[in-house]
């Protein structure tokens, strides 16, 4: 008995560790078959800005009671006064491959939205009250996939991203200061928002800085476009943070193939162009800093309500074209995705840097 125990134990691991390799071989491709909606795109009407006068229409914003965006980790003080106004767009929450788009009442979507709102717009509530509204956001196999149907899942969403931060600004005082804030689907939405509202436009001197995060900037194809340069100093207002998080060995092909088929805002194609890299350990680019510098990383359970904030334990640097590198990598769960991308945790590896770059900069904005 024991030695038949023994031989299913040994077959288990063999199934596992094949397993593991199929995933690291063809990972990418698993992923594609598992995700991507076979179903047609379906289209449906813009929503107005009006509408999100509903308080329904938003996962945070000041008059909520419960917000999530406003959960902190133990030994975090709330904020006495919050000067800024803070724009947040959550990221791909809906993984659904039955429709494109998520509906606005899908229960699991915005419930795994709550918990990116806690674990990452929960960072800039020391600097400003947090706006963050539910949108029509494409499904994850959305980006995955080159095919028309993704594109116009993508430009239904982030017209919904528009007519939110639209009622936005009315909704705030005129002279409030604004800090623009995103990840992955919702920082590529917010680029689009800067190229389309605040580029050339008077909004531009109310920004205290735009965190497109875990989506790729070019610096030459993108950025000319956005109406704010890139973040050289960290005590610098009116401009750009992005990043994206890798341990090693990394590779970033499943950003890079489909980023480098792409043409950038200007018309250029982004292949082989430099991407913004701000390491948020120095609140500079393409820099370098060890653990020591790192004031804090969420260690997080599965919905945030114990996780611990844990200093100096990931180093971060910059690299090649535009990558941040962890080393080794810490471990924050079972979410990292091929290739070593820690994606889905580029806010909560530095979530007291980035706490604390919020104030700097909007200290450095009120001048």
């Amino acid at each position: 008995m024991a030695r038949k125990f023994l031989y299913i134990f040994a077959g288990l691991i063999v199934l596992a560790i094949a397993a593991a390799f199929a995933y690291r071989l063809f990972g990418v491709e698993i992923m594609r078959r598992a995700m991507v909606p076979s179903a047609p795109f379906e289209a449906q009407a813009a929503t107005p800005p009006s509408a999100y006068e509903a308080q329904a229409m938003w996962l945070a914003r000041p008059d909520i009671a419960a917000n999530p965006a406003l959960w902190l980790p133990a030994g975090i003080e709330p904020a006495s006064e919050q000067r800024a106004a803070v724009f947040f767009v959550h990221p791909t929450s809906y993984l659904n491959r039955e429709r494109w788009n998520a509906p606005l009442d899908n229960r699991e979507a915005n419930d795994r939205a709550e918990i990116f709102l806690r674990g990452q717009a929960s960072a800039f509530s020391q600097a400003g009250e947090i706006w963050a509204p539910r949108y029509r956001q494409a499904t994850f196999g959305a980006f995955l996939t080159s095919e028309e149907n993704a594109r116009r899942a993508l430009a239904l969403a982030y017209s919904d991203v528009l007519a939110a931060f639209d009622q936005f600004l009315a909704e705030i005082p005129a002279d409030r200061p604004i800090i623009l804030a995103g990840h992955s689907q919702g920082a590529l939405h917010l680029t689009h928002l800067l190229k389309d509202r605040v580029a050339g436009q008077p909004l531009a001197d109310r920004i205290v800085a735009a965190y497109a995060i875990g989506w790729p900037v070019s610096r030459t194809a993108d950025l000319p476009e956005m109406g704010l340069p890139e973040c050289r100093t960290a005590d610098q207002a009116r401009c750009i943070l992005s990043w994206q998080s890798f341990a090693e060995p990394a590779d970033p092909s499943l950003i890079l193939d489909t980023f480098d088929a792409t043409t950038g805002f200007n018309g250029m194609p982004r292949a082989a162009t430099p991407m913004v890299c701000t390491n948020p350990l120095t609140g500079i680019p393409d820099s370098a800093a060890p653990a020591e510098a790192n004031l804090g990383t969420l260690f997080p359970s599965s919905d945030l309500s114990d996780a611990t904030l844990q200093a100096g334990r990931v180093p971060a640097r910059c690299e090649g074209r535009g990558f941040l590198m962890l080393g080794n990598g810490p471990d924050l769960g079972n979410y990292v995705l091929p290739g070593n991308n820690y994606h889905v945790y580029d806010y909560s590896l530095f979530w007291a840097n980035v706490r604390q770059d919020a104030v700097r900069r909007l200290a450095a904005f009120a001048g």
